[in-house]
Formats: structure tokens, sequence, C-alpha cells
């Protein structure tokens, strides 16, 4: 069986490759993005689909299960019995992708007994890296492109700077979602503006606002609007092992995986304590 440091290298060359593929479609300017729309009216398009198969060509030497927003889903009879399993989305913001902004992720996570223990997170556009997993702590890579491959855990760890950053004074800061603020989201930040006063804000799409609090970027990323398993597993899996928590909006507890509705709660990711508001109820 394979360390969790072999999974992560992996995992992290699987994201390389997915992100070659995207790039290919969205730096040509010959290439149509072949957008078309899934049952959910979201959008999917050719680099989703070429990421995806990069990716699963990648991890099935594992011989792990896997777990992919565009592949066919196994019904959850079968997925209950699964202890471990790949979770992925290929391509994690392709209304961002489709904008041409750059705030689009390669999202791949491993999950066991219902945890993301590790995760990958590339942002191939920015050619930059996060990385984590449990025991090992979590990384940044910058200026690495999709070309990019490493041997091992310990290669790796090497090149990255460790999460998270050190720098400057800064105010308190919530990141939100470039695409789904709210009046829940809008309610929640005015009270953390009556507890901290003056907040900064910062606004990214995909994945990216998980990273920014991993990051030490941000204190809280509060998410009160749907999400699914593959939006934040990679996440989840990074920012944890950057020492932050992500939990519950309605009862404190981390987010758990591969349950039969594949769904998030509403979610708060925080730093050192830093989502201390009354928890939130919701039905999906």
């Amino acid at each position: 069986m394979e360390t969790k440091g072999q999974l992560l290298t992996v995992a992290v060359n699987a994201a390389f490759a997915a992100g070659g593929e995207i790039m290919e479609v969205y730096t040509d300017p010959t290439q149509d993005f072949g957008i078309e729309l899934k049952a959910d009216n979201s959008p999917l398009t050719r680099a989703d689909r070429r990421a995806d198969a990069a990716i699963a060509a990648a991890l099935k030497p594992t011989g792990i299960s896997l777990l992919s927003e565009e592949s066919a889903h196994a019904p959850y009879a079968e997925r209950s019995s699964w202890q471990r399993l790949w979770i992925v989305d290929p391509l994690d913001g392709t209304k961002e992708f489709i904008k041409k902004n750059g705030d689009f992720t390669v999202n791949i996570a491993l999950a066991e007994g219902g945890r993301p223990t590790l995760g990958a997170i590339y942002v191939p556009a920015t050619r930059e890296l996060y990385w984590g997993a449990e025991g090992m702590g979590a990384g940044k890579l910058t200026a690495v492109g999709p070309a990019a491959r490493f041997a091992s855990a310990s290669e790796l760890a090497a090149a990255s700077t460790m999460l998270p950053l050190g720098g400057g004074q800064r105010g308190f800061t919530v990141v939100a979602s470039r695409s789904h603020m709210n009046d829940e989201t809008q309610a929640y930040i005015d009270r953390l503006q009556d507890s901290h006063g003056h907040i900064a804000t910062l606004s990214r799409g995909s994945s990216l606002k998980i990273c920014m609090v991993a990051e030490g970027k941000a204190d809280v990323y509060p998410r009160f609007a749907p999400t699914m398993e593959w939006d934040t597993a990679a996440g989840h899996a990074i920012a944890t092992a950057a020492g932050c928590s992500v939990v519950r909006a309605d009862d404190g507890k981390p987010l758990t995986y591969n349950k039969e509705d594949l769904h998030n709660p509403w979610f708060i990711v925080s730093r050192n304590g830093a989502a201390t508001q009354t928890p939130m109820s919701h039905e999906l």
C-alpha cells in the first residue's frame, strides 16, 4: 500500500497533468470551449472533459476508487463500502474559466473514513500549487508549470513554502465568493464587523477561497450557498493541514465526505478560532 507521501505525489502530478489539458484549451485561440449545460444548468467544457480523463488515468494505478464531478457516480450502496476514495473536481470554477479571469482550479483529494486526509489544488492560469496532508503540513509553490512532476513528497516539500505564510500586519479579512454573495453571507460579515471593527474583504472564485485562509491571507471564509463534496474536499485537507478548521455552520462539526447526498451543508473555514459567530442552520 502506498504511503501518504506517495499518494500526495500522485495527486500533485495528476493535478499538473490536468492543468496542462486545461491550458491547451484555454490558450488556443482556435479552440472552441465546447460549452454544454449539465442537468443542473451548470456549464461543462471541453477542458473539463480533458482534465477529467487525465486525472482518471493518473490515479488509476493506485487502485483507489474515484468520485469525480464529471464522471458517472457509483450508487451509494456501493460507495458506502469505500473506506478510501479520491474526490475530484477536474475544473473547479468553470464559469470563471469561460470568463477567462484565471480563478479556476484543479481539485484532487483523498478521503479516508469520511475525512479528507490529503489534497492538491493547482491553479493553471497562475501556475500556483497548494497541497496539504495529515502529518506533513501544507505548502505552496509558485511559478510551477503544468509540465512539472515530482518524484517524492520530500522533493515536493523541499520546493515549497510551508503554510501559513508569514507576512506583515493586516486587518481582519473575510474572503467571499465572487459569484455567490447573498443576504446570509452579508449578514454574517456584518456580525463579524460588529466583533472586529473594520474588516477587509477579498473576492475569489473556485476553491481559491479556502486556499486564502490556509495561506494566511484571510481569517474566515463563510459559505452559505450550495456546494458539492468535490468543491471542498481538497481545500478542506489543505486548510486542516495548515492549522485551519472547516466546520458546518449549523453545529460546528467538521464537514464529512462520501455521504449519500453529496451536497455540503453551509460551512465556515477559519483560522485561529476566527469564526466565533452563532451557528446557523439551513436546509438544502
